[in-house]
């Protein structure tokens, strides 16, 4: 790998100076590329810093904690295309197909092991997920509190429906067949949200008990 040494070899200050896109690109591929590898606990300032010879000091000042710098690294890399206008069609199929269709198009414009360590870091810091959502806009991993909270004025869905079926199935089959390979093309995610998402969110209004988080929750 490269040595990134440009600040570093340079030992000029970045105090009070703009910050250089072309070079903060630079980092967040840093970021990506230790996310890659070795999973998020490898993320931190000293190893990103190492690699792309930069100061702590200057990711520090460019990003308060981890999460936001893992937060803008994914942003610019495999969400770049994301899109951040909320997800309303006007009925509940089309807000599912839609947001299968951006969380499909995430997955896949990554890596398979960057979309297992994606997931991965998820799971050890719950918070990211939601920072990722505010963010990037809906990715299409968690269902928007509006897309069902319309469901169930529209009479879509029963009152009490719950987001537990899409964000444990939805990101969940999306990555496998990203993983093996296999398409997920419109005929695909329209059979999957009707007969096993729609089925399911309604079927959970009728759920008692606690319900446990979901994977990509």
């Amino acid at each position: 790998m490269p040595f990134r040494n440009r600040e570093v070899a340079t030992g000029e200050s970045t105090t009070g100076r703009p910050r250089d896109p072309a070079r903060e690109a630079e980092i967040l591929t840093c970021v990506l590329e230790l996310l890659g590898e070795s999973g998020y606990d490898a993320v931190s300032y000293e190893a990103v810093a190492r690699r792309a010879g930069a100061s702590k000091a200057t990711l520090y000042r460019r990003w308060e904690t981890k999460r936001d710098m893992v937060v803008a690294a994914i942003k610019a890399g495999p969400a770049a295309g994301g899109d951040a206008v909320a997800v309303d069609t006007g009925s509940l199929r089309g807000d599912l197909l839609a947001l299968c269709e951006r969380l499909d198009g995430t997955l896949r414009a990554a890596d398979g092991a960057m979309s297992l360590m994606l997931l991965q870091a998820g799971l050890e810091d719950p918070d990211l997920c939601r920072h990722l959502e505010e963010a990037t806009g809906p990715t299409g991993a968690k269902l928007p509190a509006a897309v069902l909270a319309a469901a169930v004025e529209r009479g879509e869905l029963p009152a009490g429906a719950q987001p537990f079926p899409f964000e444990e199935v939805a990101g969940s089959v999306l990555l496998l067949r990203r993983l093996n390979g296999l398409p997920s093309g419109p005929d695909y995610l329209a059979t999957l949200v009707d007969t096993i998402l729609i089925p399911a969110l309604r079927a959970s209004a009728d759920h008692t008990g606690p319900v446990p988080r979901a994977l990509f929750s």
